[in-house]
């Protein structure tokens, strides 16, 4: 039996495009809908995304803190938790400011209400650009200062005392005049009835007790180490169906035919279909559905396709960044007069960068229900509004009308984010298909989340620099080649850490353009974004200007900052030099390599002692100094910036996606090799001491070390790294 296409499709799932974020907009509507505090509104967060959409829970003390009749304080958490251990920080703010017991703070994940729960950096709800912490910094210091006033109140009403006279200290409520004391479960019913103020007192930073201290660690370690947490792949529901898809293998390709009629005798298969992406096959369990799918016969059209290898998509990189495409650049820094500034001497040099996988230990998948215009959906959502929307125009439905349970990930470095909801609508599309509100499991393979899924896109750097007095550079110019992360707009993500560095902010003439070429490989945010390859760029750049001009790497860095005015990037340097030890000796055959960048609002120094085993680089040792604002949760910021190492690492040894006539060759762990345990390095973490609002740990940590390993292998053998990976 042959089944044909009854219209074109795209082979790719309709996410986000222009039209479909205006649409999306649409369905939004223009009526505010007021959250905790009118402050906290982004414009996305109103009209029709709230239509039906699910509420908190009833709490007199907001949206974010629940207090029971045991004692437990739940801080209601709007971020995905995929890891990175933010949560703790979180509940660290709250607990802070209310004076709550430690022991007795839990956690919970919130609904999807952007009206309530929106990222207050980005306006939408999300997790994405470190911004959990910093995004969330003053929403919960007031949400916690405001329940801690309600009991005062309460107390002080009670005990018939004036307000001043009370404190609070662990979850326990003291009258400073006498011996009388209840605790918050004592006290609950009478704050309850208080008003929350609209303008709590906040602490003073020095008077913090849990914030900045070892005391704040992650509350989920116990569940993650005895199974006990609850994942998309651990949810069984009753009548639940598995489903798989058949993908294109060249992305861009379509479905032409397909014969179903030896998947259809499978014992277990339910269905097969098509649906925008692919071919479905539906069954009543997952070994069922893969071998439904395994038997399917599938033609693919090919004719729009990308049939390119990877060295024919570099030979075009480098070809537009020379100018000989009709792809024009567009600026993204200019100063000065460039006509005749790069006359004369140049030191030039050019970087490629591949495909890079996001390869999260737990591949994508997610449980839908559709029945009628309701969707609820639960699986581990990243970007829960983009991921509402999309649903809802997959479901015919509204944003607000699709409900997300909220699980935790296992990873995602960006798989999951705001442009990457494909599988997502696959499970919509086919929970839909399916009806009556039964639920659908539709789950990836490792497989097909490498080869049908999203990369960090290819990209090619091209500079020439003109140097001045000391070596400094006088003028610059620098032309990207990258596809855009945003199908629309300046494409600025693939410039981020280049444009107004402090490189280039010394320099009397910058020529900074962005070469954008359309290609069917979909690129996505990846861990550190558009920084995950230029901090690569500029910081092995300045290493080589520092060598050209016979000065001491740090030395030259120093000068450079001096001149921009960049005090932070000083202060790191400074710590990460003394930590380090880098004008002290270190053996033979070793050496050490820098870097300095700032990556969403935080500034990382690190320090790699590396040396060449075999023509394979071996690095044992990186000291990282971070300048992050308040330092929440210390080790969670240590572990971050030991895990972005290790990530970072990984990718600058060994990852690439390489693709063979348009089909990528690296499918699993075999052949996308990562960091072994025995590979990883010893990091040390050092913390710059600050006064100022947090910002993010989740993601700087991971463009600084393979710069600081090429600097270290320039030091040993005076050659200069052009592409990455070093293994090839």
């Amino acid at each position: 039996m042959s089944e044909r296409k009854s219209e074109e499709r795209s082979s790719r799932s309709p996410v986000l495009t222009r039209r479909r974020l205006v649409l999306g907009g649409s369905l939004l509507g223009g009526a505010l809908v007021v959250g905790y505090t009118a402050r906290n509104i982004g414009a996305v967060a109103s009209g029709a995304l709230s239509i039906g959409a699910q509420s908190p829970d009833p709490s007199a003390f907001g949206p974010f803190i629940k207090i029971d009749e045991a004692g437990w304080v739940t801080v209601v958490n709007k971020h995905q938790e995929m890891g990175q251990g933010t949560h703790a920080g979180l509940a660290a703010i709250v607990a802070e400011e209310l004076d709550a017991d430690w022991e007795k703070v839990r956690l919970e994940s919130s609904p999807a209400n952007a009206a309530i729960y929106k990222n207050t950096v980005m306006g939408i709800q999300a997790t994405a650009g470190s911004s959990a912490i910093a995004g969330s910094w003053d929403q919960l210091r007031h949400a916690g200062a405001a329940a801690r006033a309600m009991f005062v109140q309460a107390a002080a009403g009670k005990w018939g005392v004036p307000v001043a006279s009370i404190n609070v200290r662990s979850g326990v409520v003291h009258h400073g005049g006498s011996d009388r004391r209840e605790t918050f479960v004592e006290l609950l019913a009478d704050a309850a009835k208080v008003t929350p103020p609209a303008n709590p007192t906040l602490k003073d930073p020095k008077d913090y007790k849990l914030i900045g201290t070892d005391l704040v660690r992650r509350k989920d370690s116990l569940s993650k180490s005895n199974g006990t947490a609850r994942y998309t792949q651990d949810v069984q529901l009753p009548r639940m169906l598995t489903a798989m898809v058949a993908h294109p293998p060249r992305f861009g390709g379509k479905l032409a035919s397909f014969d179903a009629g030896a998947a259809r005798r499978i014992p277990g298969v339910v269905d097969v279909f098509e649906i925008a992406s692919g071919v479905a096959v539906v069954a009543e369990d997952t070994w069922s559905a893969r071998r439904g799918r395994d038997a399917l016969k599938i033609t693919w059209d090919d004719a729009k396709a990308e049939t390119r290898s990877s060295d024919e998509l570099r030979a075009l990189y480098h070809d537009i960044a020379n100018g000989k495409t009709d792809v024009t650049g567009a600026a993204f820094q200019t100063v000065g007069n460039v006509e005749r500034a790069f006359d004369g001497e140049l030191f030039e040099t050019s970087f490629d960068f591949p495909y890079l996988a996001h390869a999260p230990m737990e591949p994508m998948n997610c449980v839908a229900r559709v029945d009628g215009h309701k969707v609820k959906l639960t699986f581990a959502s990243q970007v829960q509004t983009m991921d509402q929307i999309n649903a809802a125009l997959t479901a015919i439905s509204l944003p607000g009308m699709v409900e997300i349970e909220t699980l935790p990930a296992g990873g995602s470095f960006g798989r999951r984010g705001i442009m990457t909801s494909d599988y997502v609508v696959e499970c919509v599309n086919i929970a839909r298909h399916v009806g009556g509100g039964r639920p659908v499991k539709l789950v990836w393979t490792r497989e097909d989340d490498m080869t049908a899924g999203y990369y960090r896109p290819m990209v090619h750097h091209r500079i020439s620099i003109k140097c001045g007095d000391a070596g400094l550079p006088a003028a610059w110019r620098h032309h990207t080649v990258a596809q855009a992360l945003i199908p629309f707009g300046a494409n600025e993500l693939a410039v981020e850490g280049i444009k107004n560095s402090p490189y280039l902010a010394v320099a009397a003439v910058v020529d900074g353009k962005v070469f954008t070429p359309k290609l069917a490989v979909p690129p996505a945010f990846w861990r550190s974004v558009g920084n995950s390859h230029t901090a690569m760029v500029i910081e092995h750049t300045v290493d080589q200007l520092a060598r050209r001009a016979k000065r001491d790497p740090a030395e030259y860095r120093r000068a450079i900052y001096a001149k921009a005015g960049d005090v932070r990037r000083l202060a790191v340097l400074e710590l990460v030099c003394k930590k380090a030890g880098w004008a002290g000796p270190i053996e033979a055959g070793w050496a050490r390599g820098l870097a300095v960048h700032e990556c969403f609002g935080t500034v990382v120094a690190q320090v790699a002692e590396v040396s060449m085993r075999g023509g394979i680089p071996k690095v044992r040792r990186v000291v990282c100094a971070v300048d992050c604002g308040v330092a929440v949760a210390p080790n969670q910021i240590a572990a971050q910036m030991e895990g972005g190492v290790c990530f970072g690492l990984s990718a600058a040894l060994y990852g690439r996606i390489t693709l063979d006539r348009g089909v990528p060759q690296e499918t699993n762990f075999d052949g996308y090799r990562v960091l072994r345990m025995d590979e990883a390095p010893s990091v040390e973490t050092y913390i710059v001491p600050s006064r100022e609002n947090p910002t993010g740990a989740g993601e700087p940590g991971v463009p600084l070390i393979a710069p600081a390993v090429a600097n270290a292998i320039l030091s040993l053998t005076g050659r200069a790294t052009t592409s990455l990976p070093f293994v090839a």
